[in-house]
């Protein structure tokens, strides 16, 4: 399968995953790092990985049972519209530059996105991705 073909689906499904933390009012920066920074992530920026296919419901179960110190409730939580964005432009960001959900949180930490969501969210993905690697 190409990337063009991955690319929306896992896309959404990582916003869903995303905003699916802050349903469970999961503390949004400290989840959103575990996640970019943890083994799941790197699966799903690998060609080939079985959590491609899993739905956000399993991927917040593993994320909830090998990483729980990213799963904490309280603190600040971002808006549900908010996280989706984060978490699509975030999937969307790797197939088209190749980096690492690694490299990227450290372009662009979740406060970051917070910060930029308002002047970014509705500029096409890549132009936004563009002005956050400063490009």
């Amino acid at each position: 399968m190409t990337d063009q073909a991955l690319r929306t689906p896992l896309s959404k499904m990582q916003g869903h995953l995303f905003e699916l933390s802050g349903l469970k009012g999961y503390d949004s920066q400290i989840f959103i790092e575990t996640f970019m920074k943890s083994q799941i992530a790197k699966g799903l920026d690998s060609d080939f990985d079985f959590m491609q296919w899993a739905g956000k419901e399993y991927i917040m179960e593993r994320m909830e049972e090998e990483y729980p110190q990213g799963c904490v409730k309280g603190g600040t939580v971002y808006d549900g519209e908010v996280l989706y964005w984060i978490g699509y432009l975030y999937r969307y960001w790797h197939f088209l530059t190749g980096e690492s959900s690694q490299t990227i949180y450290n372009i662009a930490d979740a406060s970051t996105m917070n910060y930029t969501y308002l002047g970014f969210h509705t500029l096409d993905v890549k132009d936004a991705i563009d002005r956050l690697r400063g490009i």
